[in-house]
């Protein structure tokens, strides 16, 4: 695959063989960056893992210390002292019947959809719409609770899902290329540390076979495990 100009350029600052510091790595995709918005910083962790069991799923969710630099719009299923609650919390949308009746006329502005256990029965009428684009409510995730006003404030406030694809990784965002490299550090530590602890039971081997951060368009950066978690632990 043909890499255009820019990309060549940065990736030359890049060790492909070395396994950098969580420092150094956080320093180094930040130089690296080359796109003129501010880019996304993600992390991809390879698993031991086969995914096609069901006791070797890994998906959790874990709220970044330094949240994702990115505002999400939250819409609450929920009625009654529920719905009040959601509004006070910050969320952008709140209903019931009328809130499906808008989805399913089309609105779809929202990055994450939080229910009461309650609501559900109605927001299974939106299971195709919701599903199809991964933001039906889901225990796992934490967004199917009673506990409104902390579901809307971790995930306004940076709380990232997590979920293991196909092929055994995991990407998700640990902030912006505009952050400070400690606080990707920060981030990276918290994200790792969340996902070792929800190794699986089924899982045998090691666990985190590779860990790699890059930001949007930007080349790999091959991360040193071990140091991350002893960065969470401190």
């Amino acid at each position: 695959m043909a890499h255009g100009k820019k990309y060549s350029e940065a990736a030359k600052l890049v060790d492909r063989e070395q396994i950098y510091s969580p420092l150094e790595a956080a320093e180094l995709v930040k130089q690296t960056t080359y796109v003129s918005f501010d880019a996304t910083v993600e992390a991809h962790l390879r698993l031991g893992v086969d995914p096609r069991h069901a006791d070797q799923m890994v998906r959790g969710t874990v709220v970044l210390p330094h949240g994702t630099g990115k505002v999400t719009r939250v819409a609450v299923f929920a009625q009654g002292g529920k719905a009040q609650e959601a509004l006070l919390a910050g969320a952008d949308e709140v209903g019931g019947e009328d809130l499906v009746k808008k989805i399913e006329a089309g609105w779809l502005e929202f990055d994450v959809a939080i229910a009461t256990p309650d609501s559900m029965g109605l927001v299974g009428k939106l299971g195709k719409i919701l599903g199809r684009r991964g933001l039906m409510p889901n225990p796992k995730a934490g967004t199917i609770t009673f506990d409104v006003d902390r579901a809307v404030r971790e995930v306004k406030g940076g709380r990232v899902e997590f979920r293991v694809d196909k092929s055994a990784i995991i990407h998700a965002p640990v902030g912006k290329s505009s952050f400070e490299a400690t606080a990707l550090v920060d981030n990276l530590a918290a994200l790792v540390d969340a996902i070792n602890r929800s190794k699986p039971a089924g899982s045998k081997g090691q666990y985190i076979k590779g860990l790699t951060i890059a930001s949007t368009m930007g080349p790999g950066i091959r991360v040193d495990v071990p140091a991350v978690l002893a960065a969470a632990v401190a």
